[in-house]
């Protein structure tokens, strides 16, 4: 009896020995399931873009399906809410932007911790042009302000997509650079905020070049400037707000992503490869810059620190412009 049930030990033994080698590589094969980016807008605009097209790239070189998933409002807060409660097990993903680092500083409702979300990369710098209407007068931005001076102005209405929206931050840059009572009027959306400008209901606004520049070059709107560091190749005739002489008006629509905090850290170095993999693709170059669009990239603590600098200089932003909800 006691040799059987030495045997029986050993048999046990082997079996379990068998189980572990067979299961610890499945347990550790990230992905073996669909994994879902969630875009906090709605279709259409640069962020829902940039999803898609780094998605279907990062898709090719997990060799998983990425579902993008649109989950809009509040600007962007509810999707973030969504990822920031979701498991942290490497299958759902942020596609934030600027309000991911702005929100919590101007939102005091914000339902969930900034510390919830955690950096994994860089996607892309969407530039954002300061548009007005075709019958106004000015050549550009630095033509637009000395007119508006010279008129004594008493307001300039700037539209928005509502408090803490990078046209917010926009006008807010504006007032502070150039003295000029520039007036933020919230609209519910970005393209409504454009929508008033091209029926001449508010002076100016701005919006990523994705949604500006068709309307541009379909004469609907009069580009004033582009507020990121360069010239766009797409169009390289407007000019930054930088060579206007406003070069503290300094803002891009960027997109990156973000994990549930408490991801294994493996996973989220597998997820910033298979991104920066897809960046370095000329599908994927061509995808974004055809839009004006600039692919992001580096490791995820460049792309930390990128997060965590905009929201110091932003912060004052918002701190000068009491931008601040109750």
């Amino acid at each position: 009896m006691f040799r059987t049930s030495v045997r029986f030990a050993a048999s046990m033994a082997l079996a379990c020995s068998a189980a572990l080698s067979f299961s610890a590589p499945a347990l550790a094969a990230w992905p073996d399931k669909p994994i879902t980016f969630v875009a906090p807008f709605t279709a259409g605009g640069a962020n829902d873009l940039v999803a898609r097209i780094i998605a279907k790239a990062v898709g090719a070189a997990l060799n998983q399906p990425v579902i993008v998933e649109n989950r809009p409002g509040a600007g962007g807060v509810i999707g973030a809410a969504h990822v920031a409660r979701s498991p942290a097990d490497g299958y759902t993903y942020l596609v934030g932007s600027n309000g991911t680092v702005t929100n919590s500083l101007i939102r005091s409702d914000q339902p969930y911790k900034d510390e919830a979300l955690t950096p994994v990369a860089l996607l892309s710098i969407t530039p954002s042009v300061i548009v007005t209407h075709p019958s106004n007068p000015a050549k550009d931005l630095k033509d637009f302000v000395a007119r508006a001076k010279q008129a004594k102005s008493d307001r300039i209405t700037f539209s928005t997509a509502g408090n803490g929206s990078t046209p917010h931050f926009v006008a807010e840059m504006l007032k502070e650079a150039t003295g000029l009572p520039v007036e933020p009027i919230a609209y519910k959306s970005g393209s409504e905020g454009v929508s008033a400008v091209i029926g001449n209901q508010v002076d100016a606004t701005s919006e990523a070049s994705i949604v500006t520049l068709p309307l541009v070059q379909s004469g609907k709107l009069k580009a004033l400037a582009t507020t990121w560091d360069k010239r766009m190749a797409s169009a390289p005739d407007i000019p930054t707000t930088a060579e206007a002489g406003f070069g503290t008006v300094r803002i891009g629509h960027w997109a990156g992503l973000y994990a549930p905090t408490g991801t294994p850290a493996d996973v989220l170095d597998k997820m910033n490869a298979a991104v920066e993999q897809s960046l370095q693709t000329r599908e994927v170059q061509d995808a974004l810059r055809q839009s004006s669009i600039e692919p992001g990239g580096g490791s995820r603590a460049s792309f930390a620190e990128f997060a965590a600098n905009e929201r110091k200089r932003l912060g004052e932003v918002v701190k000068n412009g009491h931008m601040q909800t109750q």
